[in-house]
Protein backbone atom coordinates (compact mmCIF):
# COMPACT_ATOMS: atom_id res chain seq x y z
CA UNK A 1 0.00 0.00 0.00
CA UNK A 2 1.35 3.67 -1.29
CA UNK A 3 2.14 5.59 2.13
CA UNK A 4 3.02 9.36 2.14
CA UNK A 5 6.78 10.27 2.79
CA UNK A 6 6.37 12.95 4.69
CA UNK A 7 9.97 14.89 4.70
CA UNK A 8 10.14 15.75 1.27
CA UNK A 9 12.78 18.17 0.06
CA UNK A 10 11.15 20.91 -1.50
CA UNK A 11 12.82 23.14 -3.89
CA UNK A 12 10.94 27.11 -3.86
CA UNK A 13 11.61 27.21 -7.87
CA UNK A 14 9.88 23.81 -8.11
CA UNK A 15 6.67 24.14 -6.19
CA UNK A 16 5.17 21.67 -3.65
CA UNK A 17 6.02 17.95 -3.37
CA UNK A 18 4.11 15.04 -2.13
CA UNK A 19 5.59 11.68 -2.29
CA UNK A 20 4.01 8.42 -2.09
CA UNK A 21 5.90 4.79 -2.31
CA UNK A 22 5.66 1.34 -1.56
CA UNK A 23 7.38 -2.17 -2.95
CA UNK A 24 6.60 -1.42 -6.56
CA UNK A 25 5.29 2.56 -6.80
CA UNK A 26 6.68 5.73 -6.19
CA UNK A 27 4.28 8.40 -6.89
CA UNK A 28 5.02 12.18 -7.08
CA UNK A 29 2.69 15.11 -7.08
CA UNK A 30 3.41 18.74 -8.25
CA UNK A 31 1.79 21.74 -6.99
CA UNK A 32 1.39 25.04 -8.18
CA UNK A 33 -0.23 27.88 -6.01
CA UNK A 34 -2.39 24.85 -4.18
CA UNK A 35 -3.29 23.04 -7.62
CA UNK A 36 -1.66 19.78 -9.30
CA UNK A 37 0.26 20.30 -11.91
CA UNK A 38 1.44 17.04 -12.69
CA UNK A 39 2.71 14.06 -11.43
CA UNK A 40 5.14 11.02 -12.15
CA UNK A 41 4.26 7.85 -11.33
CA UNK A 42 7.26 5.26 -11.39
CA UNK A 43 5.99 1.42 -11.45
CA UNK A 44 7.58 -2.17 -11.55
CA UNK A 45 10.26 -0.20 -8.80
CA UNK A 46 11.00 -3.71 -7.82
CA UNK A 47 11.98 -5.28 -11.46
CA UNK A 48 11.98 -3.49 -14.18
CA UNK A 49 11.04 0.12 -13.08
CA UNK A 50 9.81 2.44 -15.74
CA UNK A 51 7.90 5.83 -15.23
CA UNK A 52 4.75 7.59 -16.80
CA UNK A 53 5.03 11.64 -16.07
CA UNK A 54 1.81 13.45 -16.98
CA UNK A 55 1.30 17.33 -16.85
CA UNK A 56 -1.98 19.64 -16.83
CA UNK A 57 -1.22 20.58 -20.24
CA UNK A 58 -2.46 16.38 -20.70
CA UNK A 59 0.78 15.67 -22.30
CA UNK A 60 2.40 11.95 -21.21
CA UNK A 61 6.21 10.91 -21.40
CA UNK A 62 6.88 7.04 -20.85
CA UNK A 63 10.29 6.30 -19.89
CA UNK A 64 12.18 3.36 -18.46
CA UNK A 65 14.49 4.44 -15.93
CA UNK A 66 18.67 3.66 -16.33
CA UNK A 67 19.60 3.04 -12.91
CA UNK A 68 23.16 4.05 -13.61
CA UNK A 69 24.36 0.53 -13.01
CA UNK A 70 27.49 -0.76 -14.88
CA UNK A 71 29.35 -3.61 -15.27
CA UNK A 72 32.52 -1.87 -14.33
CA UNK A 73 33.31 1.97 -13.08
CA UNK A 74 31.23 3.80 -10.83
CA UNK A 75 27.61 3.77 -10.50
CA UNK A 76 26.39 6.65 -12.32
CA UNK A 77 23.02 8.83 -11.79
CA UNK A 78 19.75 7.26 -12.37
CA UNK A 79 18.09 9.18 -15.81
CA UNK A 80 14.76 8.46 -17.95
CA UNK A 81 15.30 6.82 -21.52
CA UNK A 82 13.27 6.71 -24.49
CA UNK A 83 11.18 3.13 -23.56
CA UNK A 84 8.19 1.98 -25.88
CA UNK A 85 4.82 0.50 -24.74
CA UNK A 86 2.79 1.79 -21.92
CA UNK A 87 0.54 -0.79 -20.63
CA UNK A 88 -1.53 1.14 -19.38
CA UNK A 89 -4.60 -0.70 -18.32
CA UNK A 90 -2.07 -3.14 -15.76
CA UNK A 91 -0.53 -0.40 -14.05
CA UNK A 92 -3.79 1.54 -13.53
CA UNK A 93 -5.18 -1.27 -11.85
CA UNK A 94 -2.31 -2.47 -10.18
CA UNK A 95 -2.16 1.32 -8.97
CA UNK A 96 -5.65 1.33 -7.88
CA UNK A 97 -5.22 -1.57 -5.56
CA UNK A 98 -1.90 0.33 -4.24
CA UNK A 99 -3.59 4.06 -3.84
CA UNK A 100 -6.49 2.65 -1.30
CA UNK A 101 -5.23 4.39 2.04
CA UNK A 102 -4.44 7.70 0.00
CA UNK A 103 -6.26 10.89 -0.61
CA UNK A 104 -8.81 9.90 -2.83
CA UNK A 105 -8.49 12.80 -4.47
CA UNK A 106 -5.39 11.96 -5.36
CA UNK A 107 -6.02 8.29 -6.60
CA UNK A 108 -9.00 9.05 -8.52
CA UNK A 109 -7.07 11.28 -10.33
CA UNK A 110 -4.02 9.55 -11.25
CA UNK A 111 -6.04 6.57 -11.88
CA UNK A 112 -7.96 8.47 -14.56
CA UNK A 113 -4.85 9.86 -16.30
CA UNK A 114 -3.47 6.31 -16.57
CA UNK A 115 -6.37 4.82 -17.79
CA UNK A 116 -6.54 8.13 -19.94
CA UNK A 117 -3.45 7.34 -21.48
CA UNK A 118 -3.07 7.59 -25.34
CA UNK A 119 0.17 7.60 -27.26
Amino acid sequence: MLQEWKRVRQRPDEGYRRWFKDERFDLIIWYQSGAIVGFQLCYDTDTNERAITWYTTGSYVHAKVDDGEQSFGTKGAPILVSDGLFNAERVADEFREAAAEIDRGIADLVYDRLVGYTD
